[in-house]
């Protein structure tokens, strides 16, 4: 599921402050296919602008996380890992020998999580699923 999101204008609505630097980061961030940790978005900032620190990265970051346009995960591989705060919900699938996230919805899965909530005597109000696995193609 490959979306491009318009950081830069989340940013706006925000009203974050947009230096040259931040919208560098911003295009590369939702230019992103996959879920990119700091080291990845450096390497693909500093390619457009070789001025950019990677301390300049993480400030950019944590300031996106902070005012909510970005959400953090960590995929069990000791790296945090970024994307565009999604506009509707998705799970993940991590395949733990490559380290490849793929995001899906699935509704089955959806109204399954929402019955099993009210079963134990709660309404739903948010989850956040993870998936890890190998693939079944390999070494076929």
């Amino acid at each position: 599921m490959t979306r491009k999101i318009d950081i830069e204008a989340l940013c706006a609505e925000k009203g974050l402050r947009i230096t040259e630097q931040r919208r560098v980061i911003a295009r590369v961030l939702g230019d992103a296919d996959d879920h990119p940790d700091v080291e990845a978005l450096h390497e693909r900032a500093a390619a457009i602008d070789p001025g950019i620190s990677i301390a300049t990265v993480y400030r950019t970051v944590r300031l996106f996380e902070e005012a909510g346009i970005l959400e953090r995960h960590d995929f069990g591989d000791g790296r945090a890992r970024y994307e565009a705060a999604a506009e509707a919900h998705h799970d993940h699938l991590i395949d733990v020998e490559t380290g490849r996230v793929i995001e899906f919805t699935d509704a089955e899965l959806e109204q399954l999580q929402r019955r099993i909530a009210e079963k134990l005597g709660y309404r739903l109000v948010d989850h956040r699923m993870e998936l890890y696995g190998v693939s079944t193609a390999r070494g076929q």
